[in-house]
């Protein structure tokens, strides 16, 4: 027996990306304000609305937040930014958890 695939209707969709757009930059005032934990409960939720409806998140957006502590990196605020020329990569740590995003760069 085939399996019924239920798929959401755009509208549905267009409205999950816009609910995205609006928790993220509710995280960044939040973590301006200096309140991690409201900023981390926002990006929770736009990961759950994410998978929900079946959307993708912005790549850049998910290139801003920690994978390891759900906290948007602000360079200067929540992440140090150093550049390594001679690898051409974009060394991003989060001041949170420690971790380290490696990019690589033109």
């Amino acid at each position: 027996m085939r399996r019924r695939v239920s798929r959401k209707p755009p509208w549905q969709k267009r409205i999950a990306r816009e609910r995205i757009r609006i928790l993220f930059s509710l995280a960044l005032k939040e973590v301006k304000k200096r309140n991690y934990e409201r900023a981390r409960r926002y990006i929770e939720l736009l990961r759950k609305i994410g998978k929900r409806y079946n959307v993708r998140l912005p790549k850049k957006i998910k290139r801003q937040i920690c994978k390891n502590c759900n906290i948007p990196l602000i360079p200067g605020l929540t992440a140090k930014v150093r550049i390594d020329s001679k690898r051409k990569l974009l060394l991003i740590k989060c001041e949170e958890c420690k971790k380290v995003y490696r990019r690589r760069y033109k």
